[in-house]
């Protein structure tokens, strides 16, 4: 008894030492699949932030909404339960000013992005986030939206009428469908293939890379290109749990992430290109839309977003300014 008693107390002695062997694991989450920009980001910066953590501390990618949907990854990061998280269009749901990133046609390309970041992004809208428990620690990106579904080509906002289209969990996102004409509806991003190849949803909308990664070209008739919004995405960590960590881990993890937007921005760019190429040789019916006609279809978008949040004017005309 006393021999067996003698090796649980060295066993459970030993577990913390092994524990500490192997480096304390840093969770990071995403919903996207391999393949996708979410998943190139995060692998990217853990492999970046392992080389130089030395062993103490590893991070670990959850992929593919192991960890849940996003506002489920968002609500434990508050917790504690997750240590990172890579959000996107969610987040307009968790702080209102994120909703700036939901207006249509807002971003012109990454280097307007990079002006918004810089002279607005952490001076106005990362504050925020920061009042509901979410710390921002770098801005990287989802990219531009386009459109499929198995009814018809999208051309005018006029031929989304009548349309069930699956949208992200933000209800700046089903505004604006919903004065496009369509019949939007939040779905979790995992649950999406299933409701296209069922038809239970007729289309969805989504950058190149979330589209290909998931293989929703394999379940959809038409492509059609609207470039209807520009979704940053985020590494973003709870504000509670963040001062936890030895000051040198967070500064390594901070600084790696805001060093990843390069890498990030890179290859968005090149998948625009390879990835609508390759979905156009896989079959899907692709078309260009007349962005003028949902340009001119969005203003009641923006009239809605600057009632509901007032604050929202200012940087919203900041944001537009600097794309001049």
């Amino acid at each position: 008894m006393k021999l067996f008693r003698l090796g649980s107390i060295a066993a459970f002695c030993a577990a913390p030492l092994i524990a500490a062997a192997q480096g304390v694991e840093l969770k990071l989450g995403h919903v996207g699949e391999p393949g996708s920009l979410f998943s190139a980001a995060a692998d990217e910066f853990a492999k970046r932030a392992n080389a130089k953590l030395g062993g103490k501390f590893k991070v670990v990618v959850y992929g593919s909404s192991q960890l849940g949907g996003d506002k489920e990854m968002l609500q434990k990061l508050k917790l504690g339960t997750i240590d990172m998280v890579e959000p996107s269009t969610v987040m307009s749901s968790e702080a209102d000013i994120f909703g700036v990133f939901e207006m249509p046609y807002l971003v012109k390309d990454r280097k307007h992005m990079q002006r918004i970041e810089k002279e607005l992004f952490w001076s106005k809208i990362a504050p925020e986030a920061e009042k509901k428990g979410i710390t921002v620690l770098a801005v990287w990106e989802n990219g531009y939206r386009h459109i499929t579904n198995n009814k018809h080509p999208i051309n005018v906002p006029g031929d989304l009428k009548g349309i069930k289209l699956r949208v992200p969990e933000g209800k700046w996102r089903v505004k604006m469908f919903q004065a496009y004409g369509a019949n939007p509806s939040p779905m979790k991003f995992s649950e999406v293939f299933t409701a296209l190849q069922t038809g239970v949803m007729d289309g969805q909308e989504n950058p190149y890379a979330q589209i290909a990664s998931a293989k929703f070209h394999e379940v959809q008739k038409y492509l059609s290109i609207t470039g209807h919004v520009y979704t940053p995405a985020y590494l973003v960590v709870g504000t509670k749990k963040w001062p936890s960590l030895p000051a040198d881990v967070r500064k390594i993890l901070e600084d790696t992430a805001k060093d990843t937007q390069a890498f990030v921005y890179d290859k968005a760019a090149k998948d625009d290109e390879e990835l609508l190429a390759k979905m156009n040789a896989a079959g899907i019916s692709v078309n260009t839309a007349n962005k003028d006609a949902f340009i001119a279809a969005s203003k009641p978008v923006y009239d809605d977003y600057a009632k509901e949040v007032p604050s929202a004017k200012e940087v919203i005309e900041r944001a537009i300014a600097l794309g001049k």
